[in-house]
């Protein structure tokens, strides 16, 4: 072991609880040894594989007066693996460096064991954990990584469960970023603290912490955002300037009660859309409709300020390490083109249309709802890979701007439903969202102008307020719970859209 993966351990007590597992895990280049195998049954063919699987050119000599087919089968592939037809002696045991037995004889168990003890080597006997040296423990491995499990010979099957499981959660790119990271450990510079430094930087994702980002990536990452907030400075700064005078600021704030009320909604609006990644419509909608304002205006409203919000909630999510690249950049093109479609045709055609798309939209997402919250409490199942998100995408625009919501309830459940993880589907569709929104805005400031800039106004602080504490919560919750999240607030948001067939 080199001197950075000694520090990179964290050193356990050095002594352990009275009863604990006091086993000392190491990783044996079973190639370089010499193994000896007695028995050659059922039990002994399941020893010779488990060496077999994890060292292949391992050298092993089973004595055995019995060979079952299994064991035959599997040493006829491996030259390495010599069989001797015969009763055991003392004199097999020479030569040799460790000694696995696995006969149905206990009595000539415990006596290889005595053996073995006088000659000074590390013994194994199957099912008998007290006569044993070492353990044989189940193994996790995805490509150079292997991850030996121990219950200290207490129960083998919850060791195999273990097994599975972790089988199941690491990712098989695991195998990709172990390769990867033996080259920048060449590449990265300096002395060796600043070394270790850099490597705890580069692995941190592994555990939930930030994204990792090269210096040069970040300087990048700086100058966009500053760029950005000064266009979005600048595009504010004109738009309201034509519709919003000093005096008017003043009297919103002024009438603090009605403002604040705004900001209140925004807040929890953003929290839950940043969280679950869909619900900012849904809830300003309800919330703004119950006090008694159009909904025309309610809908104006929500679109510009949900720019606003979006493009809080997708920079934090993006700090935090919630978006997959790839997912954001097929999503895009086509959401912005949908959305830009939708908001055209609804200044174009007026309102009356999309009453024709909501109740289809909202059918659909009620099953996909109940889907969603089946799958919270129903085993893991392969992925199911969406071979045209670009279509979704532009779907989602559209629906968005021309039907007066629906991005989130449809891009983010339906990817989502498809077994992708929450974390990085509601980051990836959080930072799309801005895009779409933006274009959106765009769209029916150009046609439509800006109206009831107070509720906007408030609506955009109480978002941008909630925007890091949803993106901060979002990698935080178990992925149980969020399933159970999205499921619900797509079930609302149906059934919101649905009341209207009925009222």
């Amino acid at each position: 072991m080199n001197t950075a993966d000694t520090t990179a351990q964290s050193l356990p007590d050095l002594a352990p609880a009275s009863g604990s597992n006091r086993l000392f895990p190491i990783f044996l280049k079973l190639e370089q040894l010499h193994v000896l195998l007695v028995g050659g049954g059922n039990v002994g063919h399941e020893k010779l594989a488990a060496i077999l699987a994890n060292s292949p050119a391992t050298a092993v000599t089973v004595v055995a007066t019995y060979f079952s087919d299994a064991l035959l089968d599997l040493a006829e592939k491996h030259p390495a693996v010599q069989l001797r037809e015969q009763a055991y002696q003392t004199t097999d045991l020479v030569g040799h460096d460790l000694v696995i037995v696995a006969t149905d004889d206990k009595a000539l168990n415990l006596r290889i064991k005595a053996d073995a003890t006088r000659q000074r080597l590390l013994c194994n006997v199957a099912d008998t954990p007290d006569a044993c040296d070492f353990y044989l423990g189940s193994i996790v491995q995805k490509g150079d990584l292997k991850i030996a499990i121990s219950t200290n010979g207490k129960s083998p099957t919850i060791a195999k469960r273990l097994r599975e499981m972790l089988t199941h959660a690491i990712p098989d790119e695991l195998h990709d970023v172990l390769q990867r990271m033996s080259i920048i450990r060449e590449k990265v510079g300096g002395d060796f603290a600043h070394k270790v430094k850099s490597l705890n930087a580069v692995t941190a994702e592994l555990t939930g912490g930030p994204a990792y980002e090269s210096p040069a990536a970040a300087q990048w990452r700086r100058r966009a955002t500053a760029a950005l907030l000064a266009f979005a400075s600048l595009l504010v700064f004109n738009i309201l300037s034509y519709y919003i005078t000093w005096d008017q600021v003043w009297g919103v704030a002024s009438n603090a009660k009605m403002f604040y009320l705004f900001v209140a909604i925004g807040f929890a609006a953003q929290l839950i859309d940043g969280l679950l990644g869909m619900g900012y419509g849904v809830v300003t909608a309800i919330s703004l409709m119950s006090m008694n304002i159009a909904p025309a205006a309610v809908s104006a409203s929500i679109h510009t300020a949900e720019m606003f919000a979006s493009g809080a909630s997708g920079y934090h999510h993006y700090r935090f390490g919630n978006v997959n690249k790839k997912l954001f950049k097929v999503l895009l093109i086509p959401g912005v083109l949908g959305a830009i479609t939708g908001a055209f045709l609804l200044a174009r055609f007026g309102e009356q249309y999309a009453g024709y798309v909501k109740p289809f939209l909202a059918v659909y997402l009620l099953l996909l709802g109940t889907r969603i919250l089946t799958k919270a409490f129903s085993k893991p199942k392969p992925r199911v890979k969406h071979k045209k998100l670009g279509l979704l995408a532009a779907a989602g625009g559209f629906l968005d701007s021309f039907g007066g919501g629906g991005w989130g309830p449809l891009v983010t459940s339906t990817l989502i439903a498809g077994g992708r993880t929450p974390q990085y589907v509601i980051g990836s569709v959080s930072v799309t969202e801005f895009f779409v929104t933006f274009a959106s805005a765009v769209t029916f400031f150009a046609t439509l102008g800006i109206s009831h800039w107070q509720i906007i106004l408030g609506l955009i602080v109480g978002g941008v307020a909630a925007a890091p504490f949803a993106a901060r919560l979002a990698g935080r919750i178990p992925v149980r719970w969020m399933f159970v999240g999205v499921g619900l607030m797509v079930i609302v948001w149906s059934l919101w859209a649905l009341r209207k067939l009925f009222m």
